[in-house]
Parts: structure tokens; sequence; C-alpha cells
């Protein structure tokens, strides 16, 4: 035989349950979220940062072998000069486009 208090608990049940399902649905979002997104970014920005790392090496690499094969086949100083000469007028360039920490704001 039910007894007329049942309705009374499963509806206070409920909304127990509704509003804790709302609470942490508020914490999920606005905490749990920012995480996750910053989390899932810095680990795509790992991959990329591995990937271009990866990539200027075999660039360089390739870039060596060819100009000793091809150019300067018996001078391979050659070849690191002018790799050396690239790669500085490259620093040189990025060092030129910095700002100074007063003026980066």
């Amino acid at each position: 035989m039910s007894h007329p208090n049942e309705p009374l608990q499963s509806d206070l049940v409920d909304k127990a349950l509704g509003s804790l399902d709302r609470v942490l649905d508020v914490v999920h979002d606005r905490v749990l979220r920012p995480i996750l997104l910053v989390g899932r970014t810095l680990g795509y920005l790992f991959v990329l940062l591995l990937a271009a790392l990866v990539l200027v090496s075999v660039l360089v690499i390739g870039t060596i072998r060819l100009l000793n094969v091809y150019l300067f086949a018996g001078h391979e100083w050659l070849s690191y000069v002018i790799l050396g000469t690239i790669s500085l007028g490259v620093g040189l360039w990025i060092w030129r486009r910095r700002r100074p920490t007063s003026l980066r704001k």
C-alpha cells in the first residue's frame, strides 16, 4: 500500500538532483571547460612546435646536402658560409622587428 508521503519525497529528490545537476553544469561550463580548452590548445601548440622543429631541421640538412653535392663539391665550407649568412640575416631581421618591453602593451 502506498503512503501519501511518497510523491512528496520523490518530488524532493527530483528537486535536489535537479539542483545538483544545474550546479555541476555551471561548474563544468565556468571551470572545467576553460581548463580543457587551455590544455587542448597547449597540446596542439606542442605538436605544431615539434613538427616545425623537424621541418626546419630537415630543410637545413637537405640544403646543406644539396649545396655540398651539386654546387660546392670539394668546398663544403662554402655551404656553411652561405647557410650561416642566411641564418644571420634572418636573425638580424627578427632582432630589428622586436619592440622594447615598455612598448609591447
